[in-house]
């Protein structure tokens, strides 16, 4: 019991620094739509919004090119935290 009971607050205490921390990471893939390279900013086939930050080089996002990577979630945007990037 006390092994269980440690395990769950280990457990309860990462979800909580994952919650202050500013969320979950997720994964996003497909074929770029649209850029907006003033705002930093490109449209998936699919729907999908992603924002890119500051340090990648936005003038590499072209539209019809495929992208993969993963992204976090900040203020209910999807912020691109690792992008590789294909013709």
């Amino acid at each position: 019991m006390h092994k269980t009971l440690i395990a769950v607050l280990v457990g309860a205490a990462l979800l909580f620094a994952l919650s202050v921390s500013g969320g979950w990471a997720g994964q996003i893939a497909g074929k770029i739509q649209t850029v907006n390279h003033s705002e930093r900013h490109f449209v998936l086939a699919d729907g999908t919004q992603v924002w890119v930050a500051e340090g990648f080089p936005i003038e590499t996002l072209k539209e019809g090119a495929s992208v993969e990577g993963s992204y976090e979630e900040r203020d209910g945007k999807k912020i691109a935290i690792n992008l590789k990037v294909s013709e």
